[in-house]
């Protein structure tokens, strides 16, 4: 058997995912008992077990022996250039990364805190826009490196956002932030929900599924 998490609501169907760690996760009603539930992970095991095989596998991937030869920004690879004579720590001219020759581990922190201050630039005021002309007022904004989520929003509007999503494309970062607002109206993933993110972003299952499909590249560094 499995080990799943369990999260119950009202909702009233069973549902499965696997996470980014290759756990599996299920949704279920507060009615539905246990062995309900074992039954119905004994039926999906063969989907389950190629999940997570493939999620291992990402999460198994490996960059290659220079550890880090290209930078991912805004859903695009650029190389990444060793310079043994720069002063600044990091630069990008649009077309290459050029970074001073100094341990793995400090290239990963010069780019994390790179990335960070070009996802506040980009990305705060792209959450204003959205929020000023879709009416969906936010209290706080927070930006920070989170190991599970790409956003969230608290019950008291607080928004977080994950800056390592700077390296996926504008409109990823797009519907994480109108996923976010919207939560502001709407706590829970209803259909009241995901109609209002359709509304503002019509092609919002584009950037899901690239999300889906790639976030895992995003968590490398």
């Amino acid at each position: 058997m499995i080990t799943p998490q369990i999260i119950r609501s009202n909702r009233k169907t069973l549902s499965l995912s696997i996470n980014e760690n290759a756990d599996l996760v299920v949704r279920a009603p507060h009615r539905v008992s246990y062995d309900e539930i074992k039954k119905f992970i004994s039926e999906k095991s063969a989907w389950i077990d190629k999940k997570q095989r493939l999620i291992k596998a990402q999460l198994k991937e490996k960059v290659n022996a220079n550890l880090i030869s290209q930078c991912l920004y805004l859903g695009t690879l650029y190389p990444l250039k060793i310079d043994n004579n720069r002063v600044e720590p990091i630069s990008f001219n649009g077309h290459i990364f050029t970074i001073a020759n100094i341990n793995s581990e400090k290239i990963s922190l010069i780019l994390k805190s790179w990335y960070k201050k070009r996802f506040i630039e980009i990305a705060v005021p792209r959450l204003g826009y959205f929020s000023n002309k879709h009416q969906l007022k936010f209290n706080q904004i927070r930006v920070k490196e989170q190991k599970t989520l790409w956003g969230s929003c608290s019950s008291k509007n607080n928004i977080n956002l994950n800056y390592l999503l700077i390296m996926a494309p504008i409109k990823v970062i797009d519907y994480v932030i109108v996923h976010e607002l919207v939560h502001t109206i709407h706590k829970n993933h209803s259909a009241k929900f995901w109609q209002k993110v359709e509304t503002i972003m019509p092609n919002y299952e584009d950037a899901r599924c690239w999300l889906k499909d790639n976030g895992y590249k995003l968590r490398r560094l």
